[in-house]
């Protein structure tokens, strides 16, 4: 199956399941689910959570619970920009300085809250927690279509902020794993996968070291300010 009539599956079975969540329609989008907070819950009793001081996380519905749970824990948490449209492509939050959890880690709040920093002044990272429409229990993942996961990824591996010592998670419903993912060789594999019931450990390959420039035309150059000037 091809990566997106795998997302046209989960986003149908999620949808006539009942399992969706705020806000619907799941399709188009990393989809929220019932479960979502256990499915945060579990990922944070592992150790590579409880030793994690940065974290990166996605700023969809789905982890709005991994989010409140960085903060609370102490951990300083980074969010990309939308598409990645500023120079300054990623929205820190400092949990000494954030005073409203609840308020700063909604899909609209991080912005009012966090501040923005270019890749060169974000600290290294501990630990991503990435969207996922769909993954496999190798640790192959479909997002959205869109590749800016990891696109960021790239970025920040360029600058020797994440790398292959870096714990990559993702939180889906048991429903979003499936089997027969092909993934490519610039695609961010998972390490751990939390779901309501469980953590699966995956035994993930070797990352990418950075940007593979043949794959991006100068549109999407244009699109991205920091890849322009990197690339300059």
């Amino acid at each position: 199956m091809t990566k997106e009539t795998i997302r046209e599956r989960v986003w149908d079975d999620l949808e006539e399941s009942g399992v969706a969540r705020f806000p619907f329609p799941p399709h188009g989008r990393i989809p929220n689910y019932a479960g979502a907070t256990e499915a945060a819950d579990r990922l944070a009793d592992r150790s590579a959570w409880r030793t994690a001081e940065t974290i990166k996380a996605n700023p969809d519905a789905p982890q709005l619970p991994v989010r409140r749970r960085a903060l609370r824990d102490g951990k300083r948490l980074y969010v990309a920009v939308p598409r990645l449209s500023d120079e300054r492509c990623f929205l820190e939050l400092d949990p000494t300085e954030v005073e409203d959890v609840d308020a700063a880690t909604t899909v609209s709040g991080i912005s009012e809250h966090g501040r923005p920093v270019a890749p060169d002044e974000v600290a290294p990272i501990d630990l991503i927690v990435s969207g996922s429409v769909a993954v496999s229990a190798d640790g192959a993942r479909v997002g959205k279509g869109e590749g800016y996961s990891d696109l960021e990824f790239a970025l920040l591996a360029e600058r020797g902020l994440v790398g292959d010592g870096t714990t990559v998670a993702t939180t889906v419903h048991e429903r979003q794993v499936v089997d027969g993912i092909d993934d490519a060789d610039h695609d961010v594999r998972i390490d751990l996968v939390g779901t309501p019931e469980r953590v699966i450990r995956t035994e993930a390959d070797d990352r990418p070291t950075g940007i593979d420039w043949d794959l991006l035309d100068d549109d999407r150059l244009e699109e991205i300010p920091a890849l322009s000037s990197l690339r300059d």
